[in-house]
């Protein structure tokens, strides 16, 4: 499914495909790789809060904060939470980046092989092969809680609102055995 419309680059129009997600669904599977070129499922994270932030690319300005960002705030969220940063990076771009940056806390990933996580979210760039900007929370049950895509893809996600969704979440962890 392509839409149209929902995402620009410095204003120029682009085409999503995939189909997208929506809050209260559950979460569709995908396959990533990490640093090491091991596959990386969603049910690797089963139990877990996962917050999702994903970038076009983490060699750029608003990219680079945006995972830096999400690195700094895992201090703050409880250890039943899981932080992903997914990019259509390549992984050994992603590892020297994360040295670099000192990125340690996000589980950086790579949807280059395959756009799995891209097609699945509707958050794959068909005129750039990237992914748009944006950011999805899925409980530890599997739903979607929370979705952005930023319209602009030189802007920031909603930190705040992500945070403070994922917070909500909290009350939901104690309660699990």
């Amino acid at each position: 499914m392509d839409r149209k419309g929902i995402v620009t680059f410095k204003g120029r129009g682009l085409t999503l495909a995939g189909s997208p997600v929506v809050a209260g669904t559950m979460a569709p599977d995908f396959s990533v790789l990490d640093n090491n070129l091991k596959e990386v499922r969603l049910g690797d994270f089963s139990g877990k809060v996962k917050l999702i932030s994903v970038t076009p690319s983490l060699d750029t300005p608003v990219c680079d904060i945006q995972a830096r960002r999400f690195n700094e705030e895992m201090v703050n969220l409880s250890q039943d939470v899981v932080v992903l940063n997914i990019s259509m990076d390549l992984p050994f771009a992603i590892s020297r980046f994360c040295s670099a940056a000192g990125i340690d806390k996000v589980k950086t990933l790579s949807d280059h092989r395959d756009a799995s996580f891209g097609m699945a979210y509707g958050v794959l760039i068909k005129e750039l092969r990237l992914l748009a900007r944006s950011v999805f929370l899925i409980d530890a049950d599997g739903t979607v809680r929370y979705t952005e895509i930023v319209p602009e893809l030189t802007e920031h996600p909603d930190y705040e609102k992500a945070l403070k969704e994922t917070e909500k979440l909290k009350p939901a962890l104690r309660r699990r055995p």
